[in-house]
């Protein structure tokens, strides 16, 4: 059974810089796509960033050039680096995987679907 578990969400200031972390247990090899969804209260769920087992990474517009996700194979962890952050960024997120999973489609097989594996969400807030 594929677990995921997030940390280091917390409150931060407008320009300020989270990281958040997922740890992955359960998968028996690296080739698996994983990545970030994000809720804020009242939205829907969007995909923020993905990236596929070879290193290539996928990002929502509305996160280019301040989110950076990165991963560490053998300590099967991926993380997403948030600078410059703003308030419109405060929402739930999520860790997802999915072993057959498109980083464009932010793990998901097709556009608009869901990854398979979810994790239970940390809170971002960032206050203006």
């Amino acid at each position: 059974q594929v677990q995921l578990v997030e940390s280091g969400g917390g409150s931060v200031q407008a320009g300020g810089s989270l990281r958040l972390s997922c740890a992955a247990s359960g998968y028996t090899g690296s080739s698996v796509c994983m990545g970030w969804f994000r809720q804020a209260p009242g939205k829907e769920r969007e995909g923020v960033a993905g990236i596929a087992s070879d290193g290539s990474t996928s990002y929502a517009d509305s996160v280019k050039g301040r989110f950076t996700i990165s991963k560490d194979n053998a300590k099967r962890t991926h993380h997403l680096q948030m600078n410059s952050l703003k308030p419109e960024d405060t929402a739930m997120y999520y860790c997802v995987s999915d072993l057959l999973g498109d980083a464009r489609y932010t793990c998901a097989r097709t556009a608009g679907g869901r990854p398979r594996f979810w994790g239970q969400g940390t809170q971002v807030t960032v206050s203006s």
